[in-house]
């Protein structure tokens, strides 16, 4: 059974920083996407950062500069560095991992695997 568990949230003044991690576990491909979600209470659930095995990022416009992803292949762990951040940052940060576009497996959903999240607030 794939397993993600992740760790780092809690509450931290506006622009101060956290450091996510998740640890990938059970029968994962070597070369999956992985990446952090977050969904704000009342509001949809949205992609924050991404990064795939050989390490190219993406990320969302709003977090952009403040934001960074990396991964430890070796650990099939991923981390996100957050800095500045802002009220506007508070969300459940879920922990994610997937195919690559280019796998016959993408478009499966069962495929796409999740944390079970950790609050981040940021208070003003």
């Amino acid at each position: 059974q794939v397993q993600l568990v992740e760790s780092g949230g809690g509450l931290v003044q506006a622009g101060g920083s956290l450091r996510l991690s998740c640890a990938a576990s059970g029968n994962i491909f070597s070369g999956n996407v992985m990446g952090w979600y977050r969904q704000a209470a009342g509001k949809q659930r949205e992609l924050v950062a991404t990064i795939t095995s050989g390490g190219t990022t993406n990320y969302a416009d709003s977090v952009t500069g403040r934001f960074t992803i990396s991964r430890d292949n070796a650990k099939n762990t991923v981390y996100l560095q957050m800095n500045s951040l802002k009220p506007e940052d508070t969300a459940v940060y879920y922990c994610n991992t997937h195919p690559p576009p280019s796998s016959v497996f993408y478009n499966t959903n069962s495929n796409w695997y999740w944390g079970q999240g950790t609050q981040v607030t940021v208070s003003s």
